[in-house]
């Protein structure tokens, strides 16, 4: 047998050895580990939480995490009233992932429709459309949190409407940008003329093609809706105290970030991962489903 035809086996299997690499790389490995890690301990909380995340011991505050000098009661240390980091980091990854998903999830919603809407139809509809967005960004939101919470009391229920407020419009506005071209491309103008209703064009044609982008705007939004929930938390407006979230945690350690800084670095690191995690997903799923990237 000649060489040329022993090697051509091993030449193959090498090929698909590189070829299942390649596979293997392009899967976000480690954004989904890192989320689904975040995600079992939001619904794991009660479980996995060695203390009460909302109750405190005076005698135990300020306690450093255990790697710079604390102890294994308190493996990240205790923040200014003496409650576990640890167990605040854990119930607080439920508010905050439900908080951010829902905010997205409304406002990505209707902006994604409005700005379908807006890019297809044009006229007068994307006028309107258009003008309540630029009207929506000259009102300030933490204007519109302060008074709603002071006629309303501050709620969960009122920081998800009040996120969702906050986003929708980005997503109107990407999306609009993104219809207008779209509608102009040949499948599209096919379907227009073969008599296909406008619903019927811009569910199963114009979405599709704008999915990816949604998907970057949602991830890139994360970060801004995790800070806006941790300013809104500070000034009253946002998850009512004791209940922990990240972002309120941030702001209570800001006072002692010379002395303490695991208070608010800690949840930071948290807010971090998940930022990353997101919109490194985010970028996966754009390459994934736009056929431009592929």
């Amino acid at each position: 047998m000649s060489p040329s035809v022993q090697s051509e086996p091993t030449t193959m299997t090498h090929m698909a050895v590189i070829g299942e690499s390649h596979r293997l790389h392009r899967w976000p490995v480690i954004p989904v580990v890192v989320l689904s890690i975040l995600i079992m301990l939001a619904v794991f909380a009660p479980v996995i939480a060695p203390y009460d995340a909302k109750l405190g011991v005076l005698e135990d505050r300020h306690i450093p995490p255990m790697l710079f000098g604390g102890d294994s009661d308190h493996i990240l240390g205790t923040d200014g009233l003496g409650r576990d980091i640890f167990s605040r980091i854990v119930h607080g990854a439920h508010i905050s992932i439900l908080t951010t998903a829902v905010a997205l999830g409304i406002g990505g919603t209707v902006g994604t429709f409005l700005g379908i809407l807006s890019g297809y139809f044009g006229g007068w509809v994307d006028e309107l459309i258009m003008r309540i967005v630029d009207i929506k960004y000259s009102v300030p939101l933490i204007l519109i949190a302060l008074s709603m919470a002071t006629i309303l009391g501050s709620s969960i229920g009122l920081l998800f409407g009040l996120l969702a407020f906050m986003v929708w419009g980005q997503f109107a506005r990407q999306v609009r940008a993104e219809v207008l071209s779209i509608v102009k491309m040949d499948y599209v103008v096919a379907a227009r003329s073969s008599g296909a209703s406008p619903a019927r064009v811009m569910y199963h044609h114009i979405l599709p093609g704008v999915a990816g982008t949604v998907a970057v705007i949602g991830s890139l939004q994360v970060g801004a809706v995790v800070l806006t929930e941790s300013s809104l938390s500070f000034l009253g407006a946002g998850v009512p105290p004791p209940t922990p979230s990240w972002g309120s945690m941030v702001a209570e350690g800001r006072l002692y970030i010379d002395t303490a800084w695991w208070v608010s670095l800690i949840p930071g690191v948290f807010i971090a991962l998940l930022v990353v995690s997101v919109t490194l997903l985010g970028d996966w799923i754009r390459d994934h489903w736009d056929p431009q990237f592929k």
